[in-house]
């Protein structure tokens, strides 16, 4: 029996602590009732959810997780007095806890406007409502290298750090840059940012021969010597995550890239500790808020370990992070739910440790952002700091076993991928061998899977859509020149998108989206809860929904049918009425003119059958729906038979 002070707020002391297996029966009573009749660790494995890379969240963590993770992972792990991995102090080594003793993170905005007059505008509006430092793209992907100093007109360039993101054309605009801080007065030891070369991450995108290099080792060589606050070097994890890189395949990918440029700045004659200091890496936040905070800590955590072998120690061996809101979640319908993805990423990141942020306006994958996205996301940051303290905690994660735990598989699993990628030969060979595509690939295949099937909804495109709704249109933002042999760019909501746009076109070329009738069978209490389904399912893929009467049966369905104007229907009630009333409701659909009958439901639920193909004889059901089929694979299926154009 636990026994408590007696301080007049002990709550249930007079009871014995619960154990871990009577947590477990608990679970095992649960689950029997829904049909699974599993006991003990079986139990607890059934409510556990499997992420990439082998790792598990499981549903309940306590001290016994505390122990280190395998000796397969990034290195000798000791333990604290409560068992955790030695995660040290925030601001010391290993860095799990933090880069930097305090909190707080500098608010990073992200201008691509190729017009330099208007970008500047953007820039300027920007710093003076709470932004603290600017990210320019800068060549075709954005404003002119010649325009650079138009761009940054006005702006007080030894308080605002910038960021270049100039990909092939970064000599040139790091030059330029470096001229208007002599220009403009400002000392060396004033300025601040990064000249943003990265030739591994150009050559993933583009798919071409690496080149840059010595352009890279003579900036940061040139910036070691005289501009102490500037770094040339990103190790840009972005071009990873947009091709559909997982969490771990990020960590191992960023971790081979940034022992690359270790190798080519101390060749080129930097000590271990300078080279360090020149690189700055970037990650994408996403609305898996502890995912994105337990991959932050294990980056620190793995670079402190390679920088520990490099001979690198103190400060010189922390991780500089910049977190960017994925790209890969943001969505083209429904866009405003962005800004509630974005907000969890944001602070995913903050929590996690960024020591900079940027949060992608919500409008990001539909042209240029306006102003007011771009007021929300740099608000969503200094509401984070401002309002909810965030930047006053020192690694708020801390201490949670879950969070802990979480933090060595990720980083086991970001090492293994590593040494993988260092036994190919490096970034470089594993990229031009086309390990590192075929790696992605295959994660991102699982993972479209999981997409087509509903097992992870995307809000407002494969969940609750909304076919009314009013399409937001912006200015077109500089396309980035195509490359084939690159890394591709993917996007959670890329099958979805191509499914609404042939219904746009069909709504645009006849004045009426496809339609499907839902026919319900008997009261609502029997049918609510698969017409909603239905309905959601269809309009996930552009199909409008009739449900109108609310209910049929086998003497009304045909009417019904032919005043909806659909060519297709779909059944929506109870196994038991599907029972009495499925076959014939069926027979009257297909003669007033169903082309397709849908039943919501699995099948063999209803005909015996474990599979379904073709028409069943007995039911005179074409097809089932139900929640986990392979809702993509409908969705076209639908539309062909429709005669929607692909």
């Amino acid at each position: 029996m636990t026994v408590l002070p007696d301080d007049g707020l002990s709550l249930a002391a007079e009871f014995p602590d619960a154990t871990h297996e009577q947590w477990q029966r608990l679970v095992e009573g649960v689950l029997r009732k829904s049909g699974k009749d599993v006991t003990g660790a079986a139990a607890e494995e059934a409510l556990a959810t499997a992420l990439d890379d082998g790792v598990v969240v499981r549903p309940l963590y306590t001290a016994r997780d505390s122990v280190p993770g395998p000796e397969t992972g990034p290195g000798p792990v000791t333990e604290g007095a409560a068992g955790l991995p030695e995660a040290g102090y925030p601001g010391f080594a290993p860095f799990t806890r933090g880069g930097r003793p305090v909190g707080g993170w500098d608010v990073r905005q992200l201008h691509r406007r190729a017009e330099p007059d208007r970008t500047n505008r953007a820039v300027l509006d920007d710093l003076e409502n709470g932004v603290t430092s600017l990210w320019l793209a800068v060549g075709a992907g954005g404003v002119p290298v010649a325009g650079l100093g138009r761009a940054l007109d006005g702006v007080y360039l030894d308080l605002a750090p910038v960021v270049l993101d100039a990909g092939a054309d970064t000599p040139a605009a790091a030059e330029a840059l470096l001229r208007l801080y002599e220009e403009r007065g400002v000392a060396p030891d004033a300025a601040r940012g990064n000249l943003g070369a990265d030739p591994l991450g150009l050559a993933a995108r583009t798919g071409e021969p690496v080149t840059g290099t010595g352009e890279a080792a003579a900036l940061a060589h040139r910036l070691h010597d005289g501009y102490p606050g500037l770094r040339a070097l990103t190790v840009d994890a972005l071009p990873y995550h947009e091709a559909g890189a997982s969490a771990a395949q990020e960590l191992g990918l960023s971790l081979a890239t940034g022992v690359a440029y270790l190798r080519l700045l101390t060749e080129a004659g930097l000590p271990a500790d300078a080279a360090c200091r020149q690189l700055e890496f970037r990650y994408a936040a996403t609305a898996d808020q502890f995912l994105t905070v337990a991959a932050l800590r294990a980056a620190r955590r793995l670079w402190a370990r390679v920088a520990e072998v490099c001979g690198v120690t103190g400060e010189a061996g922390a991780q500089r992070q910049h977190a960017v809101t994925s790209p890969v979640m943001m969505t083209r319908r429904d866009p405003y739910v962005n800004m509630l993805r974005t907000t969890i990423a944001a602070l995913g990141a903050g929590v996690g440790g960024a020591d900079a942020v940027t949060v992608l306006p919500f409008d990001q994958e539909l042209g240029l952002p306006d102003a007011f996205a771009r007021r929300i996301s740099r608000n969503t940051s200094t509401i984070l700091l401002e309002e909810s303290h965030l930047g006053r905690v020192a690694d708020p994660a801390g201490g949670s076993w879950y969070i802990e735990r979480l933090t060595e598989e990720l980083a086991g699993a970001g090492w293994a991928f590593f040494q993988e990628l260092e036994a190919a030969g490096g970034q470089e060979a594993a990229l031009r061998s086309g390990l590192v595509g075929e790696r992605i690939a295959a994660g991102w295949a699982a993972r479209k899977q999981r997409l087509a099937r509903r097992k992870e909804p995307v809000t407002g495109v494969s969940e609750f859509p909304h076919l009314a709704e009013k399409p937001v249109e912006r200015e077109p933002a500089p396309e980035p020149a195509a490359h084939p042999g690159g890394l591709p760019r993917v996007r959670r909501d890329e099958a979805y998108e191509a499914l609404r746009a042939r219904s746009d076109a069909h709504l645009a070329a006849t004045g009426a989206r496809p339609r499907i009738f839902l026919a319900a069978l008997g009261p609502a209490a029997a049918h609510t809860a698969r017409v909603s389904f239905a309905a959601n399912l269809f309009q996930a893929g552009g199909v409008e929904p009739v449900h109108q009467p609310v209910t049929v049966d086998p003497e009304t369905a045909a009417d019904a049918f032919r005043a909806a104007g659909a060519t297709v229907a779909c059944l929506c009630s109870s196994d038991a009425l599907y029972a009495e009333q499925a076959g014939p409701v069926a027979a009257a659909l297909r003669a007033a003119g169903a082309e397709r009958i849908y039943l919501a439901g699995r099948p063999g639920e209803h005909t015996g059958n474990d599979e379904h193909t073709g028409t069943d004889e007995q039911t005179g059901i074409d097809e089932y729906v139900y929640a986990g089929c392979d809702a993509v694979a409908v969705l076209s299926s639908v539309l062909d038979r429709m005669g929607v154009a692909a």
